[in-house]
């Protein structure tokens, strides 16, 4: 059966590195013959599903928003689809809730239900993490678990915070993490800070504040990853871009010199250092990313970062950190992918949404399309331009089902395939549509009630919800956001918005290469419709313009560390 779309897919297995896609179980044949009757009790249970859905979805506003999606629910071309096709039906291939070693077996279950039961739902596991990235994880959950909130070396290294002073004797050190900007923002700048703290051994804690609270498990076995309430620096949500104690200002008034920093103790160093590593140029700390800073900040017992942007990119630049990197990470595409899957767990709030919608919509059809759509204030286009950009796209790059009748000419049309023959036999697709609008879902949900798919494809549409606006200081928001976001990892094939760290994150968690809308800079619309991602890793979209000393060009950064497709002035890694 052949798919649009299908050799777009196949690019991610060549010659990178073994990856394993879940099969698909087919319906046994006692089941087909009885389908007839089975229909019937079929179409019964999809006409209570919503009124029971409403009455146990749970208690946040969250899940009640999202139960108006059920009347999104379009069924196009007719036939029922066989619940037993759902691919979260377990497997003999495949079978693996710990991601090959790179989740801890020792929690709760019931916790977090979302840690060991998403690998059911991913279709693609293109890269298995390397021995020395799982060894590093362990390591890590060892360190956390003794270094974390409530243990005798936390209150100890929270009483020298207190002090005011450095010392020598501290055997924790800490990295606490600041919420900045969105959800997607949120989710890859504390990624890629995890990723530091792999590689200077500290320990990561994260503020929670009342946004962030209830979307994601404590993901390191026995212990937390949340900041206590009590600690001694006060107001850190108000500490703003450029604070007293920020590491451009303590430079500037000489409380840390760096003429000569193998020289620098940690006495001759404030006890804790605030880091904006964060998009904004002018206040951002760019000499974070030299050497002999690196030397410095080492020595700092606490580091409290701001940080908006996906900074592994810039990492791997630094001579220090490029070998371990490396070790990490053979593919250098696999590093979202990993340690997204790793350290972000939906809580249970959230995977109740995520779960319901997917097996009440999604499931069943052997196909899924995810098509995220974002516009900037800086790129904003009319609907109409934006539809056309994403049919334009679907046409270059074989995305969306055909339509009976489709012709080249025809305004709305969704195009042809390369050799024009049909793209299923009689098989089901589903497109997921996550916007903040509504009316790209209405034109693509009329094209398919109006026209019926080539090859007796069954289509269905959907979009779980369209707030209109970003909220991220809601939480209800947030979760949603977060629900989506999972919910397009899901997919088999991904059309994403252009510098959207929404679609990095659904592409990375997915482990598939995207197809990129190129973005509408200054209100133009783009003669190229999108592009096809060359890499799955994130774009740093504000890397720092800084020239340390006694940098020597490395010739390798050349090849891995290159502009992005969608962002030119942005970094990403490449294999």
């Amino acid at each position: 059966m052949r798919m649009a779309g299908g050799t777009a897919m196949k690019k991610l297995d060549d010659g990178a590195a073994p990856a394993w896609r879940r099969p698909r179980d087919d319906a046994p044949e006692r089941e087909k013959e009885g389908l007839g009757k089975a229909g019937v009790v079929l179409i019964v249970c999809l006409m209570t599903l919503p009124f029971l859905v409403f009455l146990f979805a749970g208690r946040e506003r969250a899940s009640t928003v999202w139960q108006s999606a059920s009347a999104k629910l379009t069924m196009i071309s007719g036939g029922s689809m066989n619940a037993s096709r759902a691919r979260t039906t377990s497997s003999a291939k495949g079978d693996d809730e710990l991601l090959g070693g790179l989740l801890s077996p020792g929690f709760n279950r019931t916790s977090c239900l979302s840690r060991y039961q998403s690998w059911q739902y991913y279709k693609y596991s293109p890269y298995a993490p390397s021995s020395y990235l799982l060894r590093k994880l362990r390591e890590y959950e060892a360190r956390h678990k003794k270094c974390a909130p409530g243990t005798p070396l936390y209150a100890k290294a929270v009483e020298q915070l207190r002090s005011g002073r450095g010392t020598e004797a501290m055997e924790c050190n800490y990295l606490v993490w600041l919420p900045y900007k969105g959800l997607g923002n949120r989710m890859l700048s504390l990624t890629s800070t995890f990723v530091y703290a792999l590689l200077t051994d500290r320990v990561l804690l994260v503020h929670s504040t009342a946004d962030f609270v209830d979307l994601f498990c404590e993901p390191f076995p026995g212990t937390t990853w949340v900041l206590p309430p009590d600690f001694p620096v006060a107001n850190l949500s108000r500490l703003g871009l450029s604070p007293d104690q920020s590491y451009r200002n303590l430079l500037d008034k000489k409380k840390i010199v760096v003429d000569d920093p193998k020289k620098a103790t940690v006495r001759s160093v404030p006890p804790y250092v605030f880091l904006n590593l964060g998009h904004e140029h002018k206040f951002m700390d760019k000499l974070f990313y030299c050497s002999d800073d690196q030397l410095v900040l080492a020595k700092v017992n606490w580091l409290l970062v701001y940080n908006d942007l996906y900074i592994v990119p810039t990492l791997y630049s630094m001579a220090q950190f490029k070998d371990e990197l490396q070790r990490m990470f053979p593919a250098k595409e696999s590093v979202s992918h990993l340690i997204s899957r790793y350290l972000l767990h939906p809580t249970n709030t959230v995977w109740g949404l995520i779960t319901r919608y997917y097996h009440s919509y999604l499931a069943q059809a052997d196909r899924m399309i995810g098509i995220q759509i974002r516009m900037f204030p800086f790129s904003t286009i009319p609907v109409d331009d934006m539809y056309n950009q994403i049919l334009a796209c679907s046409r270059q790059e074989h995305i969306l089902p055909e339509i009976e009748g489709d012709q080249a000419e025809t305004s709305g049309n969704l195009g042809t395939t390369t050799n024009g023959t049909t793209e299923a036999a009689a098989g089901s697709t589903a497109i997921l549509i996550a916007s903040l609008y509504a009316d790209y879902y209405e034109r693509i949900r009329s094209t398919y009630y109006e026209h019926a798919a080539k090859g007796g494809v069954k289509v269905s549409v959907f979009q779980p919800s369209h707030e209109e606006v970003q909220a991220t200081e809601k939480r209800a928001h947030n979760q949603k956001a977060l629900a989506e976001i999972y919910l397009l990892s899901f997919s088999d094939v991904l059309l994403t918005s252009g510098i959207s760290t929404f679609g990095y994150l659904s592409s990375s968690l997915a482990g598939v290469r995207p197809t990129i809308l190129t973005t509408a800079i200054g209100h133009k619309v783009p003669t190229t419709p999108c592009v096809r991602a060359v890499s799955m890793e994130p774009c740093n979209l504000t890397p720092p313009r800084v020239k340390c000393r006694g940098y020597n060009e490395d010739k390798d950064l050349a090849q891995h560390v290159k502009g992005c497709e969608d962002h030119r002035i942005g970094v990403k890694l490449y294999d």
